[in-house]
């Protein structure tokens, strides 16, 4: 038996993005527009078989990411997910959202943070896993030598986010 979950697409000025709900407006999957395969994956990874419909953004999903873009960065703090993954992925992911906006750190100081500092490894795979992205904000975790790092939707978005975050949008 397959998990029944919701498709909608939400426009931000990052790109598009992919919110995949539960028929309670649990939160399970954010995805950049354009990354289905790796939403797929993440989805199988986490709940197995999923039947996918398109219907509406949980409106409190869609209100807190509206404001957060227009420049409310602690709209998505209250905002509830509903996550698959390990007790590690969680609490990696749970830390993520420690982070406040406009600032970074590296994946070994998220290891310490967790009680693992010699987990920097598994920290970063577990960031690469993170189903909810912006939310968790994964893309707040760069290198320990301070570089931006990889991300799964590029490094432009990643430098966007950042960006914006800080109060400059575009990176101006």
């Amino acid at each position: 038996m397959s998990l029944s979950l919701v498709l909608a697409l939400f426009p931000s000025p990052v790109g598009d993005i992919r919110l995949v709900s539960d028929a309670d407006g649990g939160l399970r999957a954010l995805d950049f527009d354009g990354h289905d395969d790796r939403m797929q994956r993440l989805l199988r990874l986490h709940y197995g078989e999923v039947d996918l419909s398109p219907g509406p953004a949980p409106a409190a999903v869609a209100r807190a990411l509206s404001a957060y873009f227009d420049g409310d960065l602690s709209a998505l703090d209250a905002v509830p997910t509903t996550t698959g993954g390990t007790d590690f992925q969680r609490s990696v992911w749970a830390a993520l959202r420690d982070i406040p906006p406009g600032e970074t750190q590296g994946y070994g100081q998220l290891a310490a943070r967790i009680g693992r500092p010699s987990a920097s490894r598994a920290v970063g795979a577990a960031n690469g896993a993170n189903p909810v992205a912006v939310l968790i904000p994964c893309h707040r975790v760069i290198r320990g030598d301070g570089s931006i790092g990889g991300y799964a939707y590029g490094t432009g978005i990643k430098a966007e986010l950042l960006a914006r975050e800080k109060g400059d949008p575009g990176g101006q």
